[in-house]
């Protein structure tokens, strides 16, 4: 997997991250690409204000570049790689810096697990879990814990 954008610190975390889910997922993550940004609370408020018309700072955010259901495998979506790369664009995870910081304080786990949480939820919903319904919701939450768990990042 190709994680791209301003990671700073966490990207080698989160990159080996996100391979583990995708063996956890049993999904091939070798030609996959995902931007990750870490942004300032201003920056996130103004995004969730326009994409969801909510206006304050919130921890992550995604924007899916595919339209997909949990239960589709991305080989079903070879018509969307890029020409250039071969690379299958899975699309924008941005999480705001400030508010990592306070709910790891908050909940008393380390940073690292924090932006590891924010990242893995933020990978899921460019796969197309969602947490709008209560079911759904405990099926993203278990799929998190079980990637979390196998990757040694616990509370």
């Amino acid at each position: 997997m190709i994680v791209d954008g301003q990671v700073g610190i966490y990207k080698k975390t989160v990159k080996n991250l996100f391979e583990l889910a995708g063996k956890v997922l049993n999904e091939d993550f070798s030609e996959v690409n995902v931007s990750i940004n870490f942004v300032e609370a201003e920056e996130i408020r103004q995004l969730n204000k326009k994409f969801r018309d909510i206006d304050r700072a919130t921890d992550v955010l995604s924007f899916p570049n595919l339209e997909k259901s949990p239960n589709q495998k991305l080989q079903e979506f070879e018509e969307e790689r890029n020409f250039d790369d071969n690379l299958l664009f899975l699309g924008d995870i941005v999480i705001c810096k400030e508010v990592a910081v306070a709910q790891a304080k908050e909940f008393g786990h380390s940073q690292k697990r924090e932006v590891c949480f924010l990242a893995l939820h933020g990978l899921l919903h460019l796969l197309g879990y969602d947490h709008i319904e209560k079911a759904d919701e405990k099926i993203m939450q278990e799929v998190a814990n079980k990637i979390l768990d196998s990757a040694g990042v616990c509370r």
